[in-house]
């Protein structure tokens, strides 16, 4: 008997539990995808890259396009908007067409910029960067040749769409509500960033609130509004991060958790609906180190929570066993700005406080390679440890070229639940082009290794 599965969403989640439910099903069964946008299987996370120039076009951002994934048998529906979802009648509704019926569904509607509720919020001239048409938008408002761009937010999103519109010659404000810059990372790094923001003519503003958004006779914005006076503004990005899209799965009675996330279990199945899976930036993920359900978008998660579906999905309606899992994240992320790299994983400070750890936190200034060698620059690596177990948490790396990268280290401690011990006798690779005698992570490993003896 043949089955059908319908995916609502058509970016990296939807359509990898796609393309991995249609190499294990049978002809007969159906594969379709409602995507209510005219893209699949795009890197947003390259959005700022194309807005700088960097990157030619929104094509050179798309790994396989609607008529590549239909000419592997996947039923792609472009502009089609999934408006409903009955699980009883197991029946997704759509805007301007019948329902569509399912045997399995999977939910990857991705996650959306965060509006906050202010006056003004819905002027022109005000955008989130979520999708290649959001970018386009962008592109398009740039080419107006605004005066002033204002970037609300300084976390990922925000410090690289800041690169792209101080690149291509905007005079750039940057308006972030903590006291520094990228707050995911700890204030003494933050500092470092925020030094090399100002040093490529960014404007910040620190320790300020927006409260609303000032609006001309045409109803487009012409100020930021905060709590220390009004920014001139004929462009605002909001760069305050995202929250799950999952109003589809909360109106259908879907359990939801952190930034409105869909509850999935660890092969994505819906909690409580055992015909729903759910994957990408839509649902919560647990933390490896402290056991919570966060959210945390971004397209690696969503590439293997796909995998993961479709594994799933597929042997349910097979008969068979699954044989994969996902296990969770630590958090880890890497940016950039200019030639200055960021990355972290892991615990910060606070969040292993909160956690119910003791941490001990050290910071350690050495080189990306050997410093007799030339080009050999600075980096910064800043490591938090469990007093009492030792364990690693997490680090954090603010430095200039080769520096970002070195975080994966740390990720793979954190995963292995390595003490800073186990991490200074790490067999790394060690040449003077590529690294001084001791890794950058073992020269903060090392710190931390003296920091608890203390």
């Amino acid at each position: 008997m043949s089955s059908r599965v319908v995916v609502i969403g058509g970016d990296a989640a939807g359509m990898s539990v796609a393309s991995g439910v249609r190499k294990r099903l049978g002809d007969d069964d159906e594969v379709i995808v409602l995507e209510r946008g005219t893209w699949t299987s795009y890197s947003a996370c390259g959005i700022p890259y194309w807005v700088a120039g960097d990157v030619d076009s929104a094509d050179d951002l798309v790994a396989r396009s609607p008529e590549k994934h239909r000419e592997n048998g996947i039923d792609v529906r472009l502009g089609v908007e999934a408006t409903a979802i009955d699980p009883a009648a197991r029946t997704v509704s759509v805007r301007d067409g019948d329902p569509v019926p399912y045997d399995r569904l999977v939910i990857a509607t991705g996650a959306e910029p965060l509006r906050p509720d202010l006056p003004g919020i819905d002027g022109d001239g005000i955008y989130g960067v979520q999708s290649l048409d959001d970018g386009q938008v962008i592109l398009d408002e740039l080419a107006k040749q605004p005066r002033h761009v204002v970037v609300v937010g300084s976390g990922y999103i925000g410090l690289e769409m800041a690169e792209a519109c101080v690149a291509r010659g905007f005079d750039t404000t940057v308006v972030e509500r903590a006291p520094t810059v990228m707050p995911i990372i700890e204030a003494e790094l933050g500092d470092q960033v925020a030094e090399a923001m100002k040093k490529r003519g960014i404007h910040l503003r620190t320790g300020v609130d927006v409260e609303g958004f000032a609006l001309d006779d045409s109803g487009r914005v012409a100020g930021v509004e905060t709590d220390d006076g009004t920014l001139p503004a004929d462009l605002v990005i909001l760069g305050l991060g995202v929250s799950a899209r999952s109003s589809l799965a909360d109106d259908a009675g879907l359990p939801l958790g952190a930034k409105g996330g869909i509850v999935v279990d660890d092969r994505q199945r819906v909690e409580g609906f055992d015909d729903i899976w759910a994957a990408g930036d839509c649902v919560v993920t647990r933390d490896r180190t402290t056991g919570e359900l966060i959210h945390l978008p971004l397209g690696t998660h969503a590439n293997k929570q796909g995998m993961v579906a479709a594994d799933s999905l597929a042997a349910d309606l097979l008969g068979e066993e699954p044989r994969l899992t996902f296990p969770g994240v630590v958090q880890t992320a890497i940016t950039k700005f200019c030639s200055l790299e960021i990355s972290r994983t892991g615990l910060g400070e606070k969040q292993a406080l909160d956690a119910g750890f003791d941490p001990v936190v050290v910071s350690k200034e050495t080189s990306n390679w050997a410093g007799y060698m030339p080009g050999a620059g600075s980096i910064t690596v800043l490591m938090v440890a469990d007093r009492s177990t030792r364990r690693l948490l997490g680090a954090q790396i603010v430095g200039a070229e080769d520096a970002a990268l070195r975080i994966d280290v740390a990720a793979t401690a954190v995963v292995a639940g390595m003490t800073v011990d186990d991490v200074v006798m790490l067999d790394l690779a060690y040449a003077p082009p590529f690294s001084s005698v001791w890794s950058p992570i073992q020269v903060a490993a090392r710190a931390a290794v003296k920091a608890l003896a203390g």
